[in-house]
């Protein structure tokens, strides 16, 4: 299940964008675990870039919620406390309503384009041959497309930071979750909707999407 790099994809512009976009995909994968160390120097040896565009990440990832640092001690991956999830989910349904019906009736031609090329694509794959770290990346994926389609950039980065923590939460619990192709496949329904410029629909399907991912999780614990 691929597809081409396009506009709706944020590239990383600087060293210190490039050692954001690395960290941020390895805590929300939990390639680091939660509360472990982060040591700044083998990260910047890891992906080939200095110290200082490491730390300058790792201040933005303390603002995202995903690390935190103590004085004297160091910087850690935050904790996945389950009791966020409804905090999280509170603020993500309403306002991923309102990034789908922005997208379905402000994106240009172009963008519904690749929103609908995104949605045929997972209409045509099967999710059973994904493993575990591709399925991540896809549901991650076409989130950020369609926010990118919306057009507004503030609301964009919200709704990335609190779907990067629901998304660590789902990964935390993903070998449990049951369906997931069901979840996958509702991305494809959101996707048209925009692609066919129906806000109304494009809206409710993404409120649907977010309160049927919180029920999932919560059927598991």
């Amino acid at each position: 299940m691929t597809i081409a790099p396009d506009e709706l994809e944020r590239q990383p512009a600087s060293l210190a964008d490039r050692a954001y976009a690395a960290l941020t995909d390895r805590l929300i994968m939990l390639e680091i675990p939660p509360m472990a160390p982060i040591d700044d120097v083998a990260v910047a040896e890891s992906l080939g870039v200095g110290r200082t565009p490491v730390r300058e990440a790792l201040k933005r990832l303390e603002i995202d919620r995903l690390v935190v640092s103590y004085p004297r001690r160091g910087t850690f991956a935050t904790g996945v406390d389950i009791t966020d999830l409804a905090y999280i989910s509170e603020i993500r349904v309403q306002l991923e309503p309102v990034a789908a019906r922005r997208a379905a009736e402000k994106s240009g031609d172009a963008a519904r384009a690749k929103l609908a090329e995104l949605a045929e694509t997972i209409r045509t794959n099967d999710v059973h041959t994904l493993a575990r770290d591709e399925l991540m990346h896809w549901d991650m994926r076409v989130h950020r497309a369609f926010y990118r389609a919306a057009g507004n950039p503030h609301l964009e980065d919200t709704l990335v930071r609190y779907n990067n923590l629901a998304t660590r939460i789902f990964c935390l619990f993903l070998d449990r979750v049951s369906h997931f192709d069901a979840h996958i496949g509702e991305h494809a329904g959101l996707l048209e909707a925009i692609a066919a410029g129906d806000g109304a629909r494009a809206a409710t399907l993404a409120r649907d999407h977010v309160t049927g991912f919180e029920k999932a999780i919560r059927a598991i614990l």
